[in-house]
């Protein structure tokens, strides 16, 4: 077990993410001795282990204790340690709520819609659907056209992307943005869920929700129209 344990503890903090999938991170989340002693070992240098079952990896993070001694106090607090600056937070923060809350909808409707057909009595301990078929990805140009001038304008939108990529919480792929290994995981649901859903980006998210919902609406009055017109059509016909 000391191998193993010091393995993925070293992996953990040369990669920063390991994959919910590989056999030593399983073990850290079935076998509680392993985990107890992971934790205890993390624990020493100031971390953590942070997982939840919506997610693809493992990562870890500071202990909550070791906040404020880390991040500082006052005027010199930071508000990450990342290097990023406020408007690379700020479209973090953007990205987060327009890909993981949606991801999240997504899951928990699908568990739910699991258990109220379920007749496999383990059905319930099968693992979360994670990967594309949950979290879907955005265009990049929509995400600007909304959001990039508020951001500093193109330069400042692409050099924040390019930060954001290189630090695992986004990827990039012909111009649509994905979510990346950390998107999940450093971002606290429980905590920023609720102050976006009611607060800061509601008014925002539900415009968009509201334009799609109106686009969707428009779409389907034209195919009326069209079916109509159609039998019309038909009945002078005959």
């Amino acid at each position: 077990m000391e191998t193993e344990l010091t393995t993925l503890t070293a992996r953990l903090l040369a990669h920063r993410v390991v994959e919910r999938s590989d056999p030593l991170a399983r073990r850290a989340l079935m076998d509680d001795i392993f985990r107890g002693e992971l934790d205890r070992r993390l624990a020493e240098v100031g971390l953590r282990l942070v997982e939840n079952p919506y997610a693809e990896h493992l990562a870890v993070a500071l202990l909550p204790e070791l906040t404020e001694p880390v991040f500082g106090s006052g005027d010199a607090w930071m508000n990450n340690n990342m290097g990023l600056p406020r408007d690379g937070v700020a479209l973090l923060v953007i990205l987060w709520a327009l890909i993981i809350l949606p991801k999240r909808e997504r899951q928990i409707a699908r568990v739910e819609a699991g258990k109220e057909g379920q007749s496999d009595m383990f059905g319930s301990q099968k693992p979360l659907e994670t990967g594309e078929t949950v979290s879907t990805g955005l265009s990049e140009d929509a995400v600007y056209a909304d959001f990039g001038k508020a951001l500093g304008g193109r330069t400042r939108f692409n050099a924040n992307l390019g930060r954001l990529v290189n630090l695992g919480f986004i990827s990039r792929r012909n111009r649509m943005l994905c979510e990346g290994p950390m998107l999940d995981l450093l971002i606290d649901y429980s905590h920023l869920a609720p102050r976006i859903i009611e607060g800061a980006l509601s008014e925002v998210l539900g415009a968009r929700r509201d334009a799609a919902l109106a686009m969707h609406e428009e779409e389907d009055i034209a195919e009326d129209s069209d079916v109509a017109s159609a039998a019309s059509d038909d009945e002078e016909v005959n």
